[in-house]
């Protein structure tokens, strides 16, 4: 997608409307009533409780990306899917769910964020990040189902996404059009037999609590972001636990520093160099029967950052013999 989301409205329904089209021939019709909850077309792979997991971005090459899971001996990836937004086809979920099946991976979630503009900062991000500006909302909640309806023929179970900056007051008219839109997205995901999770990051706990009995709907959860919290400056994540426990159906292992700088994020870091109590956060995710994997995110790249994951894991996997998980 180019960098600017004003002109992507007619693009997004364009090519949503193609990809319904060729996955109904392939596949059987994938726009569901939201009513509906039809299984997913391929049932979902299972893993073990709190198994190790890897956030990965299988783009240029879906091969080389999941071989990168398979070689550091983690079980399940999370997939961040930005990259094929518009270019969906029943043979690119053929491709991904033959990889995944080749390695044995089992994919938990998919994650999309985009169309841009995306400025992840305090100045410029409340005005374009998730699904609350209203100038991108529309083309980003059909990027959302677009990928909802792909990660369907991977038998995926659960959608992820930056709901964005939710204004704490309950009585703002953006906080309202977002319950709405939010609960959109959930029934939609419903009839396809998956979860919606909002990822933890640019809202209180409380307000993200807020929206849940909001929208009222039992599809919708928390993708729990250990780092992003503390990177927000919005809330401890040990404590967020005690608000969102029962509603975290998948999480990003990943550390950071608080923020100094009024206008720009903290710093994300190597697990066990930031702020996270890994312990405590494990503990908790365990104590209130979390059942999803431990997915590691690392925001580094090349060499370095296979080196940094694999730190992570040993580290990750130390605390979870220790608590018994």
């Amino acid at each position: 997608m180019g960098a600017n989301a004003l002109n992507t409205d007619d693009l997004t329904q364009t090519s949503r409307r193609t990809f319904l089209r060729t996955s109904a021939m392939a596949a059987g019709a994938l726009a569901l009533d939201a009513s509906s909850h039809a299984q997913p077309a391929v049932a979902p792979a299972k893993h073990k409780p709190m198994a190790m997991g890897l956030l990965i971005h299988p783009s240029p090459s879906v091969e080389a990306a999941i071989a990168v899971v398979k070689k550091l001996g983690i079980p399940t990836c999370f997939l961040s899917l930005d990259a094929y937004i518009g270019k969906y086809t029943p043979a690119l979920a053929t491709q991904m769910r033959d990889t995944l099946d080749k390695y044995q991976i089992v994919a938990t979630t998919a994650e999309v964020v985009r169309p841009e503009p995306l400025k992840w900062n305090f100045v410029e991000g409340p005005s374009t990040i998730g699904i609350v500006p209203r100038a991108y909302r529309a083309a980003r909640m059909d990027a959302l189902k677009q990928t909802s309806d792909f990660a369907k023929l991977l038998g995926i179970g659960q959608i992820q996404t930056h709901c964005g900056f939710i204004p704490e007051d309950p009585k703002d008219p953006l906080y309202e059009e977002t319950v709405l839109a939010i609960r959109q997205l959930t029934e939609h995901c419903a009839g396809n037999g998956q979860s919606f999770l909002m990822e933890t990051g640019q809202e209180t706990p409380t307000t993200m609590l807020r929206v849940i009995k909001d929208v009222d709907r039992p599809s919708l959860g928390v993708g729990l972001d250990t780092a992003n919290l503390i990177l927000y400056g919005k809330a401890n994540p040990v404590d967020a636990l005690k608000i969102l426990g029962p509603y975290v159906r998948a999480m990003h292992a990943k550390d950071g520093k608080w923020p100094t700088n009024p206008y720009e994020l903290g710093k994300e870091v190597l697990i066990g160099k930031g702020d996270v109590d890994f312990t405590k956060v494990l503990s908790g995710l365990h104590a209130v029967g979390f059942k999803g994997a431990v997915t590691i995110e690392r925001e580094t790249s090349g060499p370095q950052q296979i080196e940094d994951v694999r730190q992570e894991k040993v580290y990750l996997e130390n605390i979870l013999a220790k608590i018994g998980a």
